[in-house]
């Protein structure tokens, strides 16, 4: 089974929100939908769910229209927070559970040993308007997939929470991931990317400028990395002399190198060996998600979730 996004075009008055997006989300799979803030994420998603429809193009699940798949087949967390505030926690995932069909009784039981899985068992009775941001979070997470859909679509989900629940929402990812449910994010944290993703799509202005699985999207950039540390003071202005490296950022005791494509990275190491009494470290590195962002959408992830937390949007 799969969730195909195939030729979704979208227009808001003289905006093109989306410009043909194509991608494809299998079943028992992680993918990361990334993108500049502005760059049809969102509408995507939207669209998807059926409640907006597109110009044009078409969404499938199990080779089905997604618009007449069952409603409990989708799971939605939204970048913009919406519970009761004055309504108990508790009674808020059932009254949401009983929307998709859930007895009563079952949403009650699945929203207890979920509320007890995220360590907050003890909020059951609290009105959402005495949540902290991270546990408002974890909330309208368990109230997206308390009727256990096979689509999960989440904008931000890690938005908010500590290191913690952090983890404890990746653990979350990975049951469903191998209870075989498809599960999309999108995110401006690239480690998450890196961790979790099987596969990715890379949107820009609307269009998907990269798309795959991580390692085909690493092996398409083309480029090679080498991680190199040597004795002394890590002086590689020799580096400047090359067309064909150039150093791209410094960890505390190795350079990232980035080599043009097809040259041999051990010309590096060779030639470290020569002006250097050692070389502490030469590695060979695939390119970040990150790397790759920018390099096709020409801004960083960090400079992104400023602008998500002023709520600007990036200037193209």
């Amino acid at each position: 089974m799969a969730l195909v996004v195939e030729t979704l075009s979208k227009r808001f008055g003289d905006i093109q929100a989306l410009d043909g997006i194509t991608f494809a989300a299998q079943a028992g799979q992680v993918f990361g939908f990334l993108g500049a803030n502005g760059a049809g994420k969102t509408t995507t998603m939207r669209i998807v769910l059926d409640i907006l429809h597109p110009d044009s193009g078409s969404v499938t699940w199990n080779d089905r229209p997604a618009a007449i798949a069952p409603r409990r087949t989708w799971g939605y967390l939204p970048e913009e927070r919406g519970l009761y505030p004055r309504m108990k926690v508790l009674d808020q995932l059932v009254f949401v559970g009983s929307l998709y069909g859930v007895p009563r009784a079952e949403a009650a039981r699945r929203a207890r040993r979920w509320l007890t899985r995220f360590r907050i068992a003890d909020y059951a009775e609290r009105r959402a308007e005495e949540l902290s941001k991270g546990n408002e979070q974890k909330i309208q997470f368990i109230a997206a997939i308390l009727h256990d859909p096979d689509v999960l679509l989440m904008d931000e989900p890690f938005s908010g929470l500590d290191p913690i629940n952090v983890a404890l929402l990746k653990d979350a990812f990975i049951e469903m991931r191998d209870r075989g449910k498809a599960i999309v994010f999108s995110t401006h944290q690239m480690e998450m990317v890196e961790e979790l993703c099987d596969a990715i799509a890379i949107i820009d202005k609307g269009r998907v400028v990269v798309g795959g699985s991580i390692h085909d999207v690493k092996r398409q950039d083309g480029r090679q990395v080498v991680r190199l540390g040597v004795s002394g003071d890590q002086d590689l202005d020799w580096l400047d002399s090359r067309r064909d490296a150039t150093v791209m950022r410094s960890g505390l005791d190795y350079h990232e190198v980035q080599m043009r494509t097809g040259v041999d990275p051990e010309s590096i190491l060779r030639e470290a060996l020569a002006r250097h009494e050692y070389v502490t470290r030469f590695e060979i590195v695939e390119p970040s998600i990150e790397d790759i962002f920018v390099e096709h959408v020409g801004v960083t992830m960090t400079d992104e979730r400023t602008l998500a937390e002023i709520g600007a949007e990036p200037n193209r």
